[in-house]
């Protein structure tokens, strides 16, 4: 929740009329986490305090999968278009060096929007892999590449701040693209 790049994110977002809500799970415990984000997102949607018309779900690494299976788990009840897409971040598409191992089952039952932003060189998201599992999903997805970046989005010779500013630009655009098709 505290990393500088999602910080930067959420402030970036902020600054042009997008709430943002971060939170963290302790723990690496990954049915944990979607317990916990199915209740922020329950909690978003039926609280009073907030009249959103819609949310995009989002995280990093182990937080992106939580979120993937979230979305890949709506009841068709609550389909609604409350949730209009997910954001992926260092995707963790399968372990270091374990590429046949392919963590992509929630994925293919995805139907909403996806946007991946990954590394080109990120150990734990193959760049030809993710290509291939995001042509099988029935859902429209998009990738971004960082170029040359590993799993915690690091580029060597590229400063912190531009790397950040690509992956700002880049989900802010997809998101105001998004809102923009739902207007029609």
């Amino acid at each position: 929740m505290n990393l500088p790049h999602l910080m930067s994110l959420a402030s970036h977002l902020a600054s042009h009329g997008f709430f943002c809500l971060r939170f963290t799970c302790k723990g690496l415990n990954i049915v944990h986490r979607i317990k916990a984000y199915k209740a922020v997102l329950n909690y978003l949607k039926t609280s009073g305090e907030y009249k959103l018309a819609g949310v995009f779900l989002g995280g990093r690494s182990m937080g992106s999968r939580a979120a993937a299976s979230v979305m890949c788990h709506i009841e068709p009840d609550d389909a609604d278009g409350f949730v209009r897409g997910l954001i992926c971040i260092s995707y963790p598409l399968h372990h270091p060096k374990q590429q046949h191992k392919l963590r992509d089952e929630d994925l293919f039952r995805i139907k909403d929007p996806v946007l991946f932003v990954s590394g080109s060189a990120d150990e734990m998201c193959e760049k030809n892999l993710l290509e291939k599992v995001a042509q099988k999903m029935q859902a429209p997805n998009k990738i971004h590449w960082i170029e040359k970046a590993n799993h915690s989005m690091a580029v060597k010779g590229r400063s912190t701040n531009d790397v950040f500013k690509e992956i700002n630009t880049q989900i802010l655009f997809w998101i105001q693209e998004i809102t923009e098709m739902d207007k029609k």
